[in-house]
């Protein structure tokens, strides 16, 4: 019943970050610097809100890149990593289909993009953004003393990679967040890439960190 209730606490923690942040990007657009900050900024928030809501049954992971992070760092199992994700992934999906009353099923749904049409230009700047992320939760959740802040570091931190990121391909770094836009705005012909290249940057800021931490090099 406990790991039923984390994979619960990730569909809805994934379904409230697409259906709110990525509405919000469907909503306003990103093409005003006040409208690309402003979505930047409702990332983090909806990360800093589950966190502290969440967080507590499930590490309020709500991303694949994130959930592969800690397989490689042994901080969780392989079977609840594949209940994760299976939840983030349909927890995406309904936060994707929730947009649709309000918005119609032509407003986009904050959907990846391709940077200038180029596989990899994209798949190079999500592993760098995801990289800049994973190595950021890992590093602050690493200490049980900073728990307290732990989800405030990580939401800025999704701001962070957001503020940047939006230019080139929206930002991704979460393969559930990708696919549940990508399956209602007809864009599934290019997610691929951003369910790759989170994972491959979740993966290698795993195994930087497990080499940085002297703890775990000793």
């Amino acid at each position: 019943m406990a790991s039923v209730k984390k994979y619960i606490a990730e569909f809805i923690g994934t379904c409230v970050l697409v259906f709110v942040a990525c509405g919000t990007a469907a909503a306003i657009g990103c093409d005003e610097p006040a409208n690309y900050l402003a979505v930047a900024i409702v990332f983090g928030l909806v990360i800093v809100a589950m966190a502290y809501s969440i967080g507590n049954v499930s590490g309020c992971h709500i991303n694949p890149a994130v959930s592969i992070a800690m397989l490689v760092s042994g901080k969780m199992s392989v079977v609840d990593f594949i209940g994760y994700v299976v939840a983030q992934f349909l927890g995406g999906i309904a936060g994707a289909a929730l947009m649709i009353p309000f918005l119609g099923k032509d407003c986009g749904f904050g959907a990846n993009a391709l940077f200038e049409d180029s596989i990899g230009k994209s798949i190079g700047i999500e592993v760098i953004l995801t990289f800049i992320f994973v190595i950021a939760i890992l590093g602050v959740t690493s200490k049980v003393e900073n728990s307290n802040v732990a989800g405030l570091v990580i939401g800025l931190s999704l701001t962070l990679v957001h503020i940047l990121g939006i230019y080139f391909t929206g930002t991704s770094v979460n393969p559930a967040r990708s696919f549940g836009p990508a399956l209602f705005s007809g864009s599934l012909s290019t997610v691929w890439v951003f369910i790759v290249a989170p994972l491959c940057g979740g993966v290698l800021a795993a195994l930087v960190y497990k080499f940085l931490d002297g703890k775990k090099a000793e």
